[in-house]
């Protein structure tokens, strides 16, 4: 602030307007340093340790934040990490119900004993304008906005979700922190933190921070999922009973909760990223998660299985499969620009006898998966493990780090159905492809091969290849 004569010698060179703007930004530079040497409240931490009363503040400053909003805190609610606030937040809620309208939720730790059901039409908001995320490994506990924490349904994951979401209703702008869950030994089970339980309903901008079940979608067409973040434990997301197309967009799971080794250990055994049963036509938009058994798993519920759409989706340290595919519909999988690493190590998972693979299509699936502009790395055993009965098709992918053990695996092992691979780059001097004798059909045309081509046919009958560009 002494250097303003200088700084503003500088701005001769410029036209009035800009030194308007100068100026405009040396007053808020001085009025936020003096803020910041006045005020000893800008670190969520100690907001945590030992401010709570400054949340208590915020509360009461931030009462109307949203014109015409019911706001949780008229009607009872106390953000003091203490206070069950089921009841004043379904109060609130109610009173929203009547024109469907918006409940606002001032900053706050708001510990809940019971749940909540948002009903239709009404719009269910924190503090947060676009999705936080809080890396509680480093000491960064949520205390900066609106966080709810649910205590109901330790234990029993089969019990009420936290908050339910009803047609054409919305969660939006929280934090859901299951502070009874720690951070290590083995995962205490708990029902879904979200269920959105209608045509329409929605969930926007939610850190899910440690939750054991995430957010599901069943019996909910058109569900709009976007920018959640956190690290769920055991299922992400779960999508069923959608006979209209959802969207799915901008989630990342990450261990930002816990890296404990018992904690993360059961969580690369066990835990799902994104679960797919029936759905026709889904589509998923810029998706990523970290150290699951399985990040996106394509199962058949008791409704059938799923089609849909898939761009710019990831998973990193799949412990077991990046892509598990048990069952699609005729009109398959499409999966395009999407990044995927399968393996294991002493960091997470010391005692796993699970065969990592980037693509794994179960004996029984029939339906079609097409992956193009795709690039898969290791160190895993194989990209991809096919079966089944449908079409498995490679267009334009990179394929590097398999048989990162060195016992002669193949980075594509059909065992059947069909396969496509074409226009692929394999990057190790390294068998490429083996066709087991059930392998129906199979097309290897004008791929790229670094070292000498190596695919072994051992009884596929109708196999069609060339124009393959090896290193002999």
């Amino acid at each position: 602030l002494e250097n303003w004569q200088e700084d503003w010698r500088l701005t001769e060179i410029y036209n009035p307007v800009m030194m308007l703007l100068f100026a405009a930004f040396l007053l808020f530079r001085s009025t936020t340093s003096l803020y910041l040497a006045n005020n000893q409240h800008y670190s969520s931490r100690s907001w945590l340790a030992k401010d709570m009363p400054y949340i208590g503040q915020v509360n009461n400053l931030r009462t109307s934040n949203i014109p015409g909003a019911f706001v949780v805190t008229d009607y009872g609610a106390i953000g003091d990490n203490s206070t069950d606030n089921t009841a004043a937040f379904m109060s609130a809620i109610a009173a929203a119900s009547n024109t469907s309208g918006t409940v606002y939720i001032p900053p706050g730790l708001y510990r809940f004993n019971g749940s909540l059901i948002v009903p239709p039409g009404v719009a269910l908001c924190g503090s947060y304008l676009s999705v936080p995320s809080h890396a509680v490994v480093h000491g960064d506990y949520p205390a900066d906005g609106s966080i709810l924490m649910p205590l109901n349904g330790r234990g029993n994951e089969s019990d009420v979700p936290f908050i339910q979401v009803l047609s054409n209703a919305v969660l939006k702008g929280v934090v859901i922190w299951h502070v009874e869950q720690l951070g290590h030994g083995l995962p205490v089970p708990y029902p879904y933190a979200v269920a959105l339980q209608g045509n329409n309903a929605a969930i926007t901008d939610v850190e899910i921070l440690n939750a054991f079940n995430g957010v599901s979608a069943v019996k909910a067409a058109r569900h709009y999922i976007a920018r959640i973040q956190g690290q769920p434990l055991n299922i992400g997301i779960f999508i069923d009973e959608t006979y209209d197309v959802g969207r799915l967009e901008d989630v990342h799971f990450n261990p930002w909760f816990s890296i404990d080794l018992d904690f993360m250990s059961w969580q690369v055994t066990h835990g799902r990223a994104f679960v797919f049963g029936r759905s026709d036509w889904e589509y998923v938009f810029n998706t990523f998660a970290f150290a699951y058994a399985y990040g996106y798993h394509f199962i058949e519920t008791t409704t059938g299985a799923m089609n849909g759409n898939f761009v710019g989706i990831g998973a990193d340290y799949a412990c077991n499969a990046s892509v598990q595919v048990d069952a699609t519909q005729a009109p398959g999988l499409l999966i395009t620009n999407g990044e995927f690493t399968a393996f294991h190590n002493k960091d997470f998972a010391p005692n796993s006898t699970a065969s990592p693979a980037q693509i794994v299509v179960a004996s029984s699936n029939v339906g079609p998966v097409n992956l193009v502009d795709c690039s898969f790395w290791g160190p895993s055993d194989h990209i991809a493990r096919i079966d089944g009965q449908g079409v498995v098709a490679f267009n334009s992918c990179i394929l590097s780090g398999w048989d990162n053990q060195k016992k002669g695996y193949a980075a594509i092992q059909a065992d059947g159905g069909s396969l496509i691979v074409q226009a692929s780059e394999f990057q190790q001097p390294k068998a490429q492809i083996q066709l087991a004798a059930n392998v129906t059909k199979a097309v290897i045309l004008g791929n790229i091969i670094t070292g000498p081509l190596n695919i072994t046919n051992n009884g596929a009958k109708n196999v069609q290849q060339g124009y393959n560009a090896a290193d002999e």
